[in-house]
């Protein structure tokens, strides 16, 4: 069984070592990409949000995989849906972790708050790179809440700026019926575009709570690699 680790906004392939890793130790592969634009350096000014799961896909199909979990943390849930048509016959599964579950036609700036997507759009726009980034303070309440400030500074240093595409761009289709659903969220995660028990209903399933804060995977990643396991791997 391959899985196959895809990170969120202003995060790398990175984020999912840990987890990666407690997979690998557990007999099965795991494999954690960054998408384009976010590896430091890369230009995002013209990339799309097909060009993720264009990369995605491309990367299965370049390692000829089959039996394939996709894993998806936060915004990664949106390419990770995306690649699904294009995966029949290799996937064994998908799985969310506390993640967004996209509608076809929805993109990440539509699906939150009409402020927020408003400024992420000026944001994007205004951006002579066409890319977001994260201020400290945000980081630090939204997605990391309650953990030490050192700990948060460390994954904070680590994250470049989002490529503007990724944000604004909508998948045209949508259709996770045929192929089997785990949703994974964190039980403090305040950082989602809706309540996690909502995003799951939308997938179909009911969600299985982890400890920890939207950066699970980072602070709790024993805990998130079982629950894997144990809903994906039978």
């Amino acid at each position: 069984m391959n899985y196959v680790f895809v990170p969120g906004a202003w995060h790398g392939g990175w984020a999912w070592h840990p987890v990666a890793q407690r997979v690998a130790d557990a007999g099965r592969r795991g494999i954690a990409l960054t998408m384009p634009g976010l590896a430091a350096g890369d230009d995002a000014r013209e990339l799309k949000l097909i060009d993720a799961v264009t990369y995605l896909v491309t990367e299965i199909e370049r390692r000829d995989l089959t039996d394939v979990v996709l894993v998806g943390h936060s915004w990664g849930g949106i390419p990770i849906a995306g690649a699904v048509p294009r995966l029949a016959g290799r996937l064994r599964g998908i799985a969310f972790v506390s993640a967004f579950v996209p509608r076809a036609g929805e993109s990440m700036a539509d699906a939150m708050s009409p402020e927020v997507g408003a400024f992420l759009r000026s944001a994007i726009e205004g951006s002579p790179e066409h890319s977001i980034a994260v201020d400290f303070e945000s980081f630090r309440l939204s997605l990391m809440q309650d953990e030490p400030e050192h700990l948060q500074r460390l994954v904070f240093d680590l994250l470049v700026p989002q490529p503007g595409g990724y944000m604004l761009d909508a998948l045209e289709e949508v259709d996770l019926e045929d192929v089997p659903v785990t949703y994974l969220l964190a039980e403090k995660d305040q950082a989602l575009a809706a309540p996690g028990v909502e995003l799951a209903a939308r997938a179909g399933v009911e969600p299985v709570l982890l400890p920890g804060t939207h950066e699970t995977i980072l602070t709790h990643p024993d805990e998130v690699a079982k629950a894997l396991l144990e809903h994906t791997g039978s």
